[in-house]
């Protein structure tokens, strides 16, 4: 058979759409001339593709048909606690009621196809489960209980309402009260409830380490690497190959070095820096992963399906085996190390003027970490001056670089909001011993601007000669903007929008509040009005960051795209033909849903083990009062945050001094109708920790002072 002709989305889309009735795989591959291995290459990712988008279902027969020709609306499930859901529209749109009857048969996040049935009375539209197409739960993480002979898994996520029915004689050794993990063997129906299996038992829900195992088995996550890929990675050593090192750039007299929290294990890059003509030469040197990490490899494979590092307070989960991603990949000092490099020159400005990428080989000369570069740097250290005297030339034009970096950065309107990060402190035990508030200063922001170049140039070098993920980060959605500007006027601060909103107008917002008490709100206000960033083959640009385009290239120990990234380069590089490559655009678009999906999963992941972590500290601190800022003002009372931990709760109307309180919701704010107290966002108020509820994540807060300070 001769090369068959490309097909494109518009292609199969017309050919959907003429044809009268749903069309399977086989049929249409017979339609556009194509044998299995050609149906696979050009038309199954299509059909993917379409289907992803919400365009196109497939049924139980496992044909194609366009949703619209269907009257179907195909979604994931978005459940609540109080039993009632929503289908979140693949193709976008708005959301559909689902009653508590319908929700009977799914979980939180399957993925339905479902058809309108009506409007209730608050006006939204409601909808009829048509199928379930793909369930979310294999398994389910909960508390198992026993009563009146009858054993079920109470599931930890309150969103999955239904219990599992665990079958008395398959519970084993587990006793009633222990966290589990059920298998489901049998989703739920209509009519019947789901039943699962035990497949293992966490123990108690308060012993140290068991809200990551939790988090583990909930979300899902590929903990253990399968013993092939272990020895796959084991097999390269423990030293670089000196025949590969041979050809590549020799930098390793250059001072390159780390730079790192103190708690940091693996190494992704190295930077270095150097006054050069009337600017600097800037050299950020990223671990070659891709050296070793081939695609279609066992190596390969499991890092995909990962798709990224997943960070716990106690632990990590590695994209990589360790003994790559703390080994022969990570930049550890002095041992020579494979590397892919980004050198840059620089006027006094901080512009970069050019770049190129080569392959290299490194030896870090220090490993730093940002506390140690912050005190040599701003509080000149004499100590650690000497220490590092051997790196302390190219660490001062490292700043230099950095100041001038900022200060394109701040022209160009790049939104900063300059978060704290939480840090758990362990006891002996393993239980939290203590909250604290990382401090983010001169040395993070140091590496982050010298990553950004990177990336920035990264992104222009592979361009559109080879299919590549961009990180797209777009503006704000029109009715988010909306709702943020009814926020900003009821703070008094004014608003200007243009046609199309830009960073600059979003960081000038930011400048108004630089000194007021209003900042952390304003910032976590304007945060939860932006979208998500993704990954993706289009380019779009990146708002938060000002930039027409980007990629991320510096982290691909960690990050699956940085290593899809570093192939591109060193394919063009080497010099290689463009057909060779082994990514072509939609398999590239779907690497970025993916990706995307999995750097989801990890966040919130990290997020729940915080939370959970956060409830088991605070129940040691019941009955305790705390200073405390008014972070959110609804009907049903105030949520406040404790800044000293990073932790927030809810001070109930209930729990207000005794009153009848009236909402305001444009003013944001709650005024007693007798003694005439009002709570506004960002008062400052003093709070008793009154309840905690480690299941649901909540704790509860009373106030203890009549009158906010403002």
């Amino acid at each position: 058979m001769n090369e068959p002709k490309p097909i494109t989305l518009d292609d199969l889309r017309r050919t959907l759409a003429e044809a009268d009735r749903p069309l399977t795989r086989r049929r249409l591959s017979a339609i556009f001339d194509l044998d299995k291995a050609a149906s696979d290459r050009l038309l199954k990712p299509l059909l993917v593709d379409l289907v992803n988008r919400g365009e196109v279902v497939r049924n139980r027969r496992a044909a194609y048909g366009l949703a619209r020709e269907m009257d179907l609306v195909a979604g994931r499930i978005s459940a609540h606690a109080d039993g009632f859901g929503f289908v979140i529209p693949d193709a976008g749109g708005d959301d559909l009621y689902l009653s508590p009857r319908q929700m009977r048969q799914v979980f939180n996040g399957d993925r339905v196809l479902a058809a309108v049935t009506g409007v209730d009375r608050r006006g939204r539209k409601e909808g009829g489960i048509v199928e379930v197409v793909e369930r979310a739960h294999a398994q389910v993480v909960g508390r198992l209980m026993i009563e009146s002979g009858v054993a079920t898994v109470v599931p930890d996520d309150p969103r999955l309402t239904q219990d599992i029915l665990i079958p008395l004689e398959r519970v084993g050794d587990a006793s009633p009260g222990q966290i589990v993990v059920a298998r489901i063997e049998r989703p739920p129906s209509a009519h019947r409830g789901p039943v699962g299996e035990l497949i293992a038992v966490l123990g108690q829900a308060d012993e140290p380490g068991i809200a990551t195992d939790m988090a583990v088995f909930s979300y899902q996550l590929p903990a253990e690497f399968p013993d092939e890929v272990a020895d796959q990675a084991k097999a390269f050593g423990d030293e670089i190959d000196p025949d590969i090192a041979a050809n590549r750039v020799d930098l390793r007299q250059l001072p390159l070095v780390t730079i790192d929290g103190a708690d940091a294990r693996d190494f992704d890059d190295a930077v270095y820096a150097e006054p050069r003509g009337d600017g600097y030469r800037l050299i950020v040197a990223i671990a070659d992963v891709a050296e070793y990490v081939q695609p279609e490899s066992s190596l390969d494979t499991e890092a995909c399906q990962r798709g990224t590092s997943v960070y716990f307070p106690d632990r990590v989960i590695p994209m990589l085996p360790e003994a790559l991603s703390n080994g022969l990949c990570s930049l550890n000092p002095e041992v020579d190390r494979l590397c892919l490099v980004c050198d840059m020159k620089l006027d006094d400005r901080g512009k970069v003027l050019g770049s190129r990428f080569y392959e290299a080989v490194l030896r870090s000369h220090a490993r730093m970490t940002y506390d140690q570069v912050e005190r040599i740097v701003n509080g000149g250290d004499a100590d650690l001056r000497e220490r590092f005297a051997h790196v302390l030339e190219p660490l001062e034009q490292l700043y230099a670089v950095y100041l001038g970096l900022a200060r394109r950065r701040q022209r160009r309107g790049a939104l900063d909001f300059d978060s704290q990060a939480v840090y758990f402190q362990f006891d002996a035990e393993g239980r939290v011993a203590d909250i604290r508030l990382s401090t983010r200063h001169d040395a993070h922001r140091l590496i982050e601007e010298c990553m950004i170049a990177a990336n920035v140039e990264a992104a222009r070098f592979v361009g559109d000669q080879l299919p590549m993920l961009y990180r797209v980060h777009e503006p704000p959605q029109s009715d988010k903007l909306e709702a943020l500007e009814e926020f900003l006027r009821a703070q008094g601060l004014s608003v200007r929008w243009k046609d199309e909103p830009e960073p600059a107008q979003f960081a000038a917002i930011q400048n108004q509040v630089a000194d007021s008490p209003l900042r952390p709100l304003v910032n976590a206000v304007l945060l939860r009005s932006l979208s998500l960033a993704v990954y993706q083959p289009e380019n779009r640009g990146h708002f938060g960051l000002a930039l027409a385009s980007y990629a991320h290239f510096t982290s691909p120990i960690r990050r699956y795209p940085d290593l899809l990234l570093h192939r591109a380069i060193k394919h063009l590089v080497r010099k290689r033909d463009r057909g060779s490559f082994p990514y072509g655009e939609e398999r590239m678009a779907e690497l970025g849903r993916h990706c995307s999906w999995t750097e989801r999963r990890a966040e919130e992941a990290a997020r729940d083990v915080d939370e959970r972590l956060k409830a088991q500290f605070m129940q040691r601190h019941l009955g305790d009062t705390f200073d405390g800022i008014v972070t959110g003002v609804t009907s049903f009372g105030l949520f406040v945050e404790l800044p000293d931990y990073g932790v927030s709760g809810l001070v109930h109307v209930t729990a207000l001094p005794n009153d009848y309180y009236h909402f305001d919701p444009v003013g944001h704010s709650l005024t007693g109708k007798r003694r005439g107290i009002r709570l506004r966002l960002a008062d400052r108020v003093r709070v008793e920790l009154a309840a905690v509820n480690v299941e649901e994540r909540k704790i509860d807060l009373r106030l203890v002072e009549d009158s906010p300070e403002p």
